[in-house]
């Protein structure tokens, strides 16, 4: 068993095979899966799709990217969305200094506001990191200083470092099918200190689809590839590695029941 910690299965592309979809993630052995909100706006779908099927859960937030053009929300409004049994997870948020879609400041005023919303209700928050090491690492260690908080980075793809710093915080760390592409040594390099009770596999599906599906639309069956390949890297078996992840997403995900 196997779960894709990361998808966007209410994005556009998956519209016309949706079941088909769902149906080779099954065979794939993928029995749980958390779609991921990146906006407000468009929450209400994203619950949908969690509420109609037993092994879907889904989070509420907006992602970096969309900090300037979705609402700005406060704390009382996530904790309303998030409230609802289906709602496992804050985010995702945090940080893109890559293509800064949004002015870093709403950026970070939003991260903080999540942080406050996840810690408030005791769930996790799906953190985004991209170009923005040092900012996402003093944010957190601020927010931590003020009180603790559950959470992982998501699509891990930073430093070996930064690997180290966020589970010295308590946090996890999700590895996407990036892990499988030929240039990332130093990706693989900077997991294998990460202890296998901190990881977790994912997708980010419809993007990032792993070798040997690289160029092609990414789904939720592929997190079996890039579970492969973690195991590898870790000098695991593919079954420790995929009991190990799975027992750390409903350890992390608390909210969740295992079906």
């Amino acid at each position: 068993m196997l779960v894709d910690s990361h998808c966007h299965l209410d994005f556009p592309d998956f519209q016309e095979d949706f079941d088909a979809v769902l149906s080779r993630a099954e065979e794939a052995g993928i029995k749980t899966m958390m779609t991921i909100c990146t906006h407000v706006t468009k929450f209400d779908q994203v619950h949908d799709i969690a509420k109609a099927h037993d092994h879907i859960y889904c989070t509420v937030g907006i992602h970096p990217h969309n900090a300037d053009s979705e609402p700005e929300v406060s704390v009382d409004d996530l904790v309303g969305w998030a409230s609802n049994p289906k709602v496992i997870g804050l985010g995702e948020t945090g940080l893109d200094y890559f293509y800064e879609h949004s002015p870093r400041e709403i950026q970070q005023r939003q991260f903080r506001t999540h942080i406050e919303a996840a810690r408030a209700l005791d769930l996790p928050v799906i953190i985004h990191t991209r170009d923005a090491e040092e900012d996402t690492l003093a944010m957190i260690e601020e927010e931590m200083a003020k009180a603790p908080f559950k959470g992982l980075i998501h699509c891990f793809s930073a430093s070996k470092e930064f690997a180290a710093r966020m589970v010295d915080l308590g946090l996890y760390i999700s590895i996407s099918g990036i892990v499988t592409f030929k240039k990332a040594d130093d990706l693989r390099e900077a997991i294998k200190d990460v202890p296998l009770d901190r990881l977790l596999v994912e997708t980010d599906a419809p993007y990032l689809a792993p070798i040997p599906k690289r160029g092609k639309r990414n789904e939720p069956a592929y997190t079996a590839f890039t579970a492969a390949k973690v195991a590898e890297v870790k000098g695991v078996d593919v079954e420790t590695l995929a009991k190990a992840t799975t027992d750390n997403f409903f350890t992390l995900f608390s909210k969740a029941k295992q079906v």
